[in-house]
């Protein structure tokens, strides 16, 4: 394509708006032609990795292409060529990616459906043992119903249920589960199979009304979906208007309860805050925030106002009439794995309302997410900055369980087994994350603290190595330090969204203000300590431009502020391994012991 040469128009030249107009139609009629014609060759090129076993990304040559375009560019749009194509290339290792799931979904269809392939070799990486995922869906015949599970199987004729042996099955049932916790939460409450259904939304009411399955939890997008498939509701699903808890009876009819009342009952008391004579704003109309507002209002909340997006004179738009909230509630999705931390609204206005009416507070009590992962969504962290009581999902999640358990089974189970199993989730949960001054040790401590553990290990300076295809000295000296950062966000964000692992961030992670958030949505932030005689400078290119003293200078208030403990490591390595085992017990102990203020 030619570039063009001519000048823009200056102001003071008339201009024909029309033609204009008309000219960027047409330009971009010819750039989705590109753009089509590029994502099919990309097709192309995902047919040979494919049969070459090759992996999507292959950073270097990403980072060649940005070169090249920047370099080909004129000066005054040579710096707007690495957003554009670093938008193109993530479309397209996206599509790319898309079409090698998709092969690699019919292959497992094909083998299932010949019965070649066993149970084990499809469940989902990351599956406790004894727990199998399903889509809930087909079963040609009894033979052939204990090879679906995991298998991601088509939809037949019947659906496939939990009781493919004598022993009850129970489970959960929505549409995407890959992260969910329930099965080992489950797991802690009793001895029982839990299991994984995912099923799309066409197939929910045969899954319902005809999948062999004893008990089912229902998460979203279904909470509504399932309530008149139901035979009988409690009297807690009919006045909340959905229903998150599923029983086959022995007569085979349906019986809808919704426990997800309980559990947000026993969150508003595990983090102490009363309802009474407050005004409550929920975020979100769904099913999760039905169940919040009953228990607001029979807890005698003065006033609960729900915003959501697409309700009727109640958006989003509309938040600025509910500053005075003494409570705010998040009832969205908004901020769930993997797309964290997000958030729906900004804290800052309900924090400092100023608010004089005679009967009103100013300022906000607390702030509650039904969310459970990560722990800390972007509305929670925007609360603890402002010094704000607030308080995640989980034992919501696990006191739901809990009463879902009892309705299954028909138990009781004490409280005190679910308060382990919140600790102990949340725990499992809880990723460390070390920060520090560069050639402080933070990869080598890491590694064996996570050895310890028995958690996974990331370098993120490895982790972006590896991504742009080059060492990180090389990075500087050939993109700059810019140019770094920004692949160090983009891998800080895909790290640290994880949970249960031990990350090693390089000592520049601090400097950009973006990285704190995405840092401790899920992790405890260890900050390690080394006497700066003792630091290591070589293959490190800040330390050495800038000097170790000038660099500590410049961080060390930041270390400390971004950092939840921090240890010394000035001894042996062992030393510091004890002492971040050490702070990490004390800091698990007193995140237990009251709602995060």
């Amino acid at each position: 394509m030619n570039r063009r040469t001519d000048a823009p128009a200056r102001a003071d030249e008339p201009v024909d708006l029309a033609a204009s107009r008309e000219n960027i139609d047409a330009i971009d009629a010819r750039i989705i032609e590109l753009f089509e014609e590029r994502m099919r060759a990309a097709a192309d090129v995902a047919a040979y990795k494919r049969a070459k076993g090759l992996p999507v990304l292959d950073r270097a040559r990403e980072v060649r292409k940005i070169e090249a375009a920047t370099q080909a560019a004129s000066a005054e749009f040579a710096r707007y060529m690495e957003p554009l194509f670093e938008s193109i290339m993530e479309m397209s290792r996206e599509y790319q990616q898309r079409l090698l799931d998709g092969e690699d979904r019919s292959s497992r269809v094909e083998q299932v459906q010949e019965r070649a392939v066993s149970v084990e070799s499809l469940a989902a990486p990351g599956d406790a043992p004894g727990v199998s995922r399903c889509d809930g869906l087909s079963c040609r015949d009894e033979a052939s119903a204990s090879s679906c599970e995991g298998a991601g199987a088509p939809r037949v004729e019947r659906a496939c249920g939990a009781q493919h042996g004598d022993a009850p099955v129970y489970g959960l049932l929505g549409r995407s589960l890959g992260h969910s916790y329930s099965p080992k939460i489950h797991a802690l409450l009793g001895a029982y199979e839990y299991r994984l259904f995912e099923v799309e939304p066409e197939d929910v009411k045969e899954f319902v009304l005809h999948g062999r399955y004893d008990g089912v939890n229902v998460t979203i997008p279904y909470k509504e979906t399932v309530m008149p498939l139901c035979d009988e509701l409690s009297d807690a699903a009919r006045a909340i208007g959905c229903v998150n808890t599923l029983v086959r009876r022995a007569d085979g009819t349906i019986y809808g309860d919704n426990t997800d009342y309980d559990g947000f009952s026993f969150m508003l008391d595990r983090a102490g805050v009363e309802a009474a004579g407050r005004k409550a704003l929920v975020l979100g109309a769904g099913g999760a925030s039905k169940t919040v507002c009953a228990v607001l209002r029979d807890r005698g909340a003065r006033e609960v106002a729900v915003v959501s997006r697409g309700l009727p004179g109640a958006g989003f738009d509309t938040v600025e009439r509910h500053y005075d909230a003494d409570i705010v509630v998040n009832a969205t999705p908004v901020g769930m794995y993997p797309h964290c931390p997000e958030s729906v609204v900004d804290l800052e206005p309900f924090a400092r309302t100023g608010e004089t009416r005679a009967g009103y507070r100013d300022g906000l009590d607390a702030v509650l997410d039904v969310v459970y992962n990560p722990a800390r969504t972007g509305i929670l962290l925007q609360a603890e900055k402002l010094g704000i009581a607030h308080e995640n999902g989980l034992s919501m999640l696990v006191a739901q369980a809990k009463r879902a358990s009892e309705v299954f089974r028909g138990v009781r189970i004490d409280e005190s087994a679910m308060e382990r199993a919140i600790e102990r989730v949340a725990a499992d949960m809880r990723s460390v994350v070390l920060i520090g001054m560069p050639g402080g040790g933070k990869s080598t401590v890491g590694a064996l603290v996570a050895a310890r553990l028995g958690r996974p290990f990331v370098d993120v300076d490895e982790r972006i190595a590896q991504r742009v295809g080059m060492p990180v000295p090389e990075i500087f000296e050939r993109l700059g330090e810019a140019a770094f950062r920004r692949y160090e966000t983009e891998a800080v964000r895909e790290v640290c969204k994880e949970s249960g692992l031990v990350a090693a961030c390089g000592g520049g992670v601090v400097t950009q203000p973006r990285n704190y958030d995405l840092l401790h949505q899920n992790a405890v932030v260890v900050l390690l300590r080394r006497p700066l005689e003792l630091l290591a400078c070589e293959g490190r290119p800040v330390s050495k431009a800038t000097g170790v003293a000038e660099l500590f200078r410049r961080r060390a208030k930041l270390y400390e502020a971004w950092a939840d403990a921090a240890v010394e490591n000035d001894a042996t390595l062992e030393d510091a391994v004890e002492r971040v085992i050490a702070a990490l017990e004390e800091n698990e102990t007193s995140e237990g012991r009251t709602c995060h203020a």
